[in-house]
């Protein structure tokens, strides 16, 4: 009967590095080549028998463990790695646990396969960013340094969106965020009025004086009072929060400064725990939502893709705000899409579209290249200053989330998700994503050849390899 070999190449590692020694001499006291060694530290060679009573005998490492630690490693790690949307199914965990005891090698190679597979996408990805960051001086911004910072805490401030709850509720019940904020104000002797103001202010204020112009949108008041309210109330709250993020400018931490008050306000005009409930008693109906906080669709649509608190998440939201020439100016993802950091978005995606029907909720069922599926919707949000002559902004959002919440979502109804043939293929950059045949590319993709062929009778002047 065949022994069973054993991979256990972190277990070396550990114990070299626990006893202090170079490889070197650990090859020697294991009389083993230097070559060797290296091999089963990488799991490339199972650890011979000689090997395993040396580390008995030298070292008092329980053999029996050994043997088993490496193969639950690699159980996990394969599990980690049929998580992929990549595959479309995770065998079962004891056909997984088989392939760790019995073919060790075979499983090592697929991970290290898929290893390679993952490196070469943030190789990919990386060199995206690299190219367009060129482009940009390849130097961070203080803007993107912020922007990063709420990216990477899942848009979510746990201690700015408490604090901010407190504040709108009393004895658990929200109440009229204006009044609330009126009121706070004036215990620090400021006092606020509505008055007539130039279009393009939103607030003034002279000393103890806040003067709210009458003409913005009353969810923009509000929003802009609750603001105010946090600069002036959270003061500490929000330089704690700064000081922990450790901003490398002064320009980025007033920035954020900005952004946290900007949380708050949004936080405050829609509490965590009665949104949560309404957008789920809802089906998360952006216009029902609206009304019943007194917001906007955009602050709305903002606050969807913040519901992460832990204990009591929401539905895992992107949202994305365009301009007309398609370039993001607002990003935010829980799910697995990743927007391009630079330059717009895939003009796939339906969010451009919404220029052309003012006024409409756009809906598409779609898919990007990695085989995940999304339900995204999108809307023009055009911003009136309240005048024939002022200016008007246009703007696009986007909202969108996996199709497997699409049932929480008044929006799917009447669509056919289990219908492959209905999701439209979209993308993230053009630079890295892989499909051939796409009729909107603007540019050839980095990582694969091109062939350009005598006689062009497609929309591209090349070929995808």
């Amino acid at each position: 009967m065949a022994t069973q070999k054993i991979y256990a190449g972190t277990a070396l590692r550990e114990t070299r590095a626990r006893e202090g020694l170079t490889q070197r001499r650990f090859a020697e006291t294991l009389g083993v080549s230097l070559p060797y060694l290296s091999q089963m530290e990488n799991n490339h060679r199972p650890i011979s028998a000689g090997v395993l009573l040396r580390l008995a005998r030298e070292y008092g490492i329980d053999l029996t463990t050994l043997a088993a630690g490496d193969a639950e490693r690699m159980v996990i790690d394969m599990q980690e790695a049929l998580a992929d949307p990549l595959f479309d199914s995770t065998p079962p965990l004891a056909d997984l646990r088989l392939a760790a005891t019995n073919a060790p090698m075979l499983a090592r190679a697929f991970l290290d396969l898929y290893r390679a597979h993952r490196q070469g996408q943030e190789r990919l990805a990386a060199l995206d960013e690299a190219i367009g960051a060129a482009g940009q001086n390849a130097v961070i911004t203080a803007w993107e340094e912020v922007r990063d910072f709420f990216h990477y805490c899942d848009n979510y401030i746990d201690a700015v969106d408490h604090a901010a709850e407190r504040f709108a509720c009393t004895d658990g019940r929200r109440g009229d965020p204006w009044q609330i904020a009126v009121d706070a104000l004036a215990q620090r002797d400021i006092r606020v009025s509505v008055v007539e103001l130039p279009t393009n202010s939103v607030f003034r204020r002279n000393g103890g004086e806040l003067h709210m112009n009458a003409a913005a949108e009353k969810p923009t008041r509000v929003f802009q009072l609750l603001h105010l309210v946090a600069l002036e109330l959270q003061r500490d709250l929000l330089e704690a929060t700064l000081d922990l993020a450790r901003f490398r400018t002064p320009v980025a931490r007033e920035i954020a400064r900005v952004g946290l008050a900007n949380y708050f306000a949004g936080a405050a005009l829609m509490p965590y725990r009665e949104f949560l409930q309404a957008a789920q008693t809802e089906r998360h109906d952006l216009e029902r939502l609206s009304h019943l906080f007194g917001a906007s669709l955009e602050q709305v649509a903002h606050r969807l893709s913040t519901m992460q608190r832990p204990g009591a998440k929401g539905v895992p939201f992107f949202f994305v705000r365009v301009d007309q020439a398609g370039t993001i100016t607002k990003r935010h993802s829980a799910t697995r899409l990743q927007f391009a950091r630079f330059g717009g978005a895939c003009p796939l995606w339906n969010v451009h579209q919404a220029f052309e029907q003012p006024g409409r909720f756009l809906r598409q069922l779609a898919e990007t290249p990695d085989g995940v599926r999304y339900l995204l919707l999108s809307r023009d949000v055009s911003k009136h200053a309240g005048a024939f002559n002022a200016p008007v902004r246009r703007f696009a959002i986007g909202l969108g989330c996996e199709i497997k919440h699409a049932d929480g979502l008044v929006y799917a109804n009447g669509l056919d998700p289990g219908n492959p043939l209905v999701f439209e293929p979209i993308g993230i950059s053009c630079r890295i994503c892989p499909r051939p045949d796409c009729h909107q590319r603007s540019v050839p993709p980095i990582d694969r050849p091109l062939r350009i062929p005598d006689n062009r009778d497609g929309p591209l002047p090349y070929e995808i390899a």
